[in-house]
């Protein structure tokens, strides 16, 4: 009867033991029982299914706000509530409006615009340092503002064929006076001093580069303008999306090569990487060198090169001074791609050709002066008087 006892006590032991696993294991040592109805959430969140710590330094996120309305100043709040207000005013700006009537919601959006520029001087005058959490809600908050689909090209609108790009208007973005701002709060950000970069390297990932890259081919120059200052200082400050940053690149220009021969902001993306090329390392690697061939060099083929002819002629003119076996190439890329009937693009190969010239050694000149002297005679030969004109006015030899 005893044996009996204890053989049913170790089954009844051992049932236990397996429900006991199968269950998730209990926070802490409370001994209550779990609540069957956790909810999960970010882990720079607090959980919905308990209340928030008391201990905890950092804000939460307060409940989303159903009206714009302005908020006391961020000075004028003592420091222990700073943060909370900050997180509030982000929200303000999440508020999008619409500009194509001027008149309508005109006070959200002044308190809008004048809450931008509270949160641009407390960046940059580094008032308080600004939790992770903050930074995560601040960058989301300039992904809903900054993100968005661009309006169709004015060729598009018209349903007309696509026309010169030099000879259109630039459109400018109604929404430039929240734009810009939150544009600026976004460069105050990354170049902050106080920006962690193992931080912010969270929030801005490689998702929110290509976002950030898709918005250069906006027709607005002053948003082109502001895009390219902050890749540039993205690219200088978090070295680990260096790589990934040009290959990026080089998609866009493929792209705009072999598929569409439109993007409005190749020439802002060639001035960022003349500034990158002149700071490679020698000897140079052979992925820079197959940069050139595959990416730069073809970007002599589209028709409207000369939108972006003057930051192409620079970044090819660095890499021949960087390293001057690169002449041969350069030359024979430039004679692969020379135009047949474009005479205005021929004056722009010209002037370009005089300048590799003056970076090229005897050595390199003489792989291709055969078929370089050859398409000279051809553009002697040529009937445009400013062909005729630019070769006389540029001695392409005179160094040899």
């Amino acid at each position: 009867m005893f044996k009996k006892i204890i053989k049913g006590s170790r089954k009844h032991s051992k049932s236990d033991s397996t429900d006991a696993s199968s269950r998730p294991p209990r926070s802490g040592n409370t001994g209550s029982d779990l609540n069957p109805n956790l909810v999960v959430n970010h882990a720079s969140r607090p959980g919905q299914g308990a209340p928030p710590s008391t201990n905890s330094s950092s804000p939460m996120v307060p409940p989303p706000m159903s009206a714009v309305e302005p908020l006391p100043l961020l000075r004028d709040t003592p420091v222990s509530e700073r943060q909370n207000l900050f997180m509030r005013k982000l929200q303000i700006c999440c508020f999008l409006f619409d500009f194509t009537d001027v008149l309508k919601s005109a006070r959200e959006k002044e308190i809008k615009r004048q809450t931008l520029l509270e949160l641009v001087d407390y960046i940059q005058s580094g008032s308080g340092k600004i939790t992770e959490i903050c930074q995560e809600e601040m960058i989301k908050m300039v992904g809903i503002n900054i993100f968005r689909s661009l309006p169709p090209a004015s060729h598009e609108n018209t349903g007309q064929g696509a026309s010169d790009p030099e000879e259109e208007e630039p459109y400018l973005d109604p929404t430039w006076p929240h734009l810009q701002i939150v544009y600026e709060l976004l460069l105050r950000y990354v170049v902050s001093s106080d920006t962690d970069t193992k931080v912010a390297k969270k929030y801005i990932d490689h998702s929110f580069i290509l976002k950030l890259l898709d918005l250069f081919d906006s027709e607005d120059p002053r948003e082109r303008e502001f895009l390219k200052t902050i890749l540039h200082r993205i690219y200088g400050k978090f070295m680990v999306h260096r790589p990934f940053i040009r290959k990026a690149i080089n998609n866009i220009f493929y792209r705009f090569i072999y598929e569409t021969e439109r993007h409005s902001g190749t020439g802002e993306l060639l001035e960022i990487l003349g500034s990158i090329i002149n700071g490679f390392a020698l000897p140079m690697k052979e992925e820079h060198k197959l940069f050139l061939v595959r990416a730069l060099i073809p970007l002599h083929k589209p028709k409207p090169i000369a939108m972006y002819h003057q930051q192409l002629s620079y970044c090819i003119i660095q890499f021949v001074e960087k390293d001057y076996k690169l002449a041969d190439t350069v030359i024979r890329g430039l004679l692969k791609y020379w135009p047949l009937t474009n005479c205005q693009k021929e004056v722009l190969f010209l002037g370009e050709l005089e300048e590799v010239l003056e970076a090229t050694q005897f050595a390199e000149f003489q792989r291709c002066m055969v078929p370089l002297f050859r398409q000279i005679a051809r553009c002697l030969n040529s009937l445009h008087f400013q062909e005729t004109a630019a070769i006389c006015g540029i001695h392409l030899f005179s160094h040899f």
